[in-house]
């Protein structure tokens, strides 16, 4: 199952706008985590600060307020400034108590409604300015947080208890919304921050797709060179690109010139030899016709291999393969009147990733041998084969007869240069082995099998241009 997964990500993997764009995202993703922390840690602290400060100065408000009475009660009316101290079970209360016996009553707030527990000394103590803070709840069940205060409040030495209790819940509930509106906004930039950068970065790449596409025309055969204009990093790679391909293209051209030049210095002596060979009759002179036909079959052999190895790594030709196979149909239903031949094709779009020449060659081999064997009948088929995902396109050619066909143990021999498996026909023994030999070179793949009519059936598979 992982290997399933891994697949369709692996080419990803190796797009250099996937890998900007992933990494530019996951360092601003971090980043905005980490702000995101930042800001709301500090958010809280501050506003814990403040509510401290807020119930300290409550406190010190609440003590100057209370008061004691001749006959030892607890006087005062409070006014901490805030209505929220009115408000029944607001979460917001204030309460004193006296600690010493000699003390009477107590004063509270009105928002304050039944009993607010207090930890024992032992639990939480008191610091060194006789206050304590500590965190309880109201009968409503809001979380409060207390300041707690004994003061002396005159000079018989009687202590009271000053408590000032603020709604933890209600600071809670404000921090937690301001860290969600927190977190909505920078997630909003985020996207943003992302969006705009994968922009920017597929804009810089862009001008690398134009080099592709000009690259792909080339290797196409629609175009000789890479043409436009290209940003100044790039433009070095399009010239020295446009270099090579010329570099190639004079390789090839001189290669031809070449070729061409050495068929036609041999030409002449092979045909005066072939001549003296018929002249000379007999044992001998059929021996010099034999070789010297051997000689040219064998230098024509060769100098198609050198022309084909000179322009295969070069810029790649497109040939159209319907218009030449229907081409070729019609020559040979017009030499062979007394035989049927016909062509089938799924597609008449399909273009031929290699120059035209080696594509007749090929075909009009295949072609010849199929008329030369077949009893009456032969099928000329072009179709599309079926390619895995991201491998090239190829086209099959397949070419039946209902001839004698070949043996099995014998289709390997078949292909072997200079082979004949049967003398009683004319011919050398070289054609399927041509054949052979140029799919060799353009990387395809030839099989014979056994025609649906009962002859040979020669399957060639060879690239196809997009």
């Amino acid at each position: 199952m992982a290997r399933k997964f891994l697949i369709p990500i692996q080419p990803a993997l190796r797009s250099l706008a996937f890998r900007v764009v992933a990494l530019s995202s996951v360092w601003a993703l971090l980043s905005l985590i980490v702000i995101t922390t930042v800001i709301a840690a500090l958010y809280r602290q501050a506003s814990e600060r403040g509510f401290e400060s807020l119930l300290s100065a409550h406190l010190f408000n609440l003590i100057g307020s209370v008061g004691v009475s001749p006959t030892g009660q607890l006087t005062g009316n409070p006014d901490l400034g805030d209505l929220r101290f009115s408000i029944p079970a607001s979460g917001w209360y204030y309460s004193v108590v006296p600690v010493s016996t000699e003390l009477k009553g107590e004063v509270r707030s009105t928002s304050m409604i039944g009993t607010i527990e207090a930890p024992p000394l032992s639990d939480v103590p008191f610091n060194t300015a006789f206050q304590r803070s500590y965190v309880s709840v109201d009968p409503k069940g809001q979380n409060l947080q207390v300041l707690e205060s004994e003061f002396v409040l005159d000079q018989h030495n009687r202590v009271a208890r000053f408590r000032v209790m603020g709604n933890r819940s209600e600071l809670d509930a404000e921090i937690n919304s301001f860290e969600r509106r927190l977190l909505g906004y920078l997630a909003l930039f985020g996207v943003g921050m992302i969006a705009i950068n994968a922009v920017a970065i597929l804009f810089g790449l862009w001008p690398l797709g134009r080099v592709r596409a000009a690259l792909a025309q080339v290797r196409e055969g629609t175009a000789k060179r890479l043409d436009g204009s290209f940003p100044t990093e790039i433009e070095p790679l399009a010239n020295e690109t446009n270099a090579l391909i010329e570099n190639n293209r004079r390789i090839v051209e001189r290669s031809r010139r070449q070729v061409g030049n050495l068929a036609h210095s041999l030409k002449t002596p092979l045909a005066v030899m072939l001549n003296e060979g018929r002249a000379l009759g007999g044992a001998r002179g059929r021996l010099i016709e034999e070789q010297a036909s051997a000689m040219q079959q064998q230098l024509d052999h060769y100098l198609q291999r050198a022309r084909m190895a000179a322009q295969r790594d070069s810029v790649v030709f497109r040939t159209p393969v319907a218009p030449l196979l229907q081409r070729m149909v019609r020559v040979m239903a017009k030499i062979s009147p007394d035989k049927s031949i016909s062509l089938e094709m799924d597609r008449d779009d399909l273009i031929f990733a290699g120059e035209q020449q080696d594509l007749e060659e090929i075909a009009g081999n295949l072609i010849e041998n199929a008329m030369k064997w077949s009893r009456a009948k032969v099928v000329v088929s072009l179709r599309q084969s079926e390619t895995p995902a991201g491998g090239t396109p190829k086209l099959e050619l397949a070419i039946s007869d209902d001839g004698p066909g070949i043996p099995e143990d014998k289709k390997r021999e078949a292909l072997q240069r200079g082979k004949r498996l049967d003398e009683t026909k004319p011919g050398s023994g070289l054609g399927l082995a041509i054949v052979a030999d140029l799919v060799k070179e353009y990387d395809g793949a030839i099989k014979l099998e056994r025609s649906h009519m009962g002859g040979l059936k020669a399957i060639v598979q060879l690239k196809c241009a997009e």
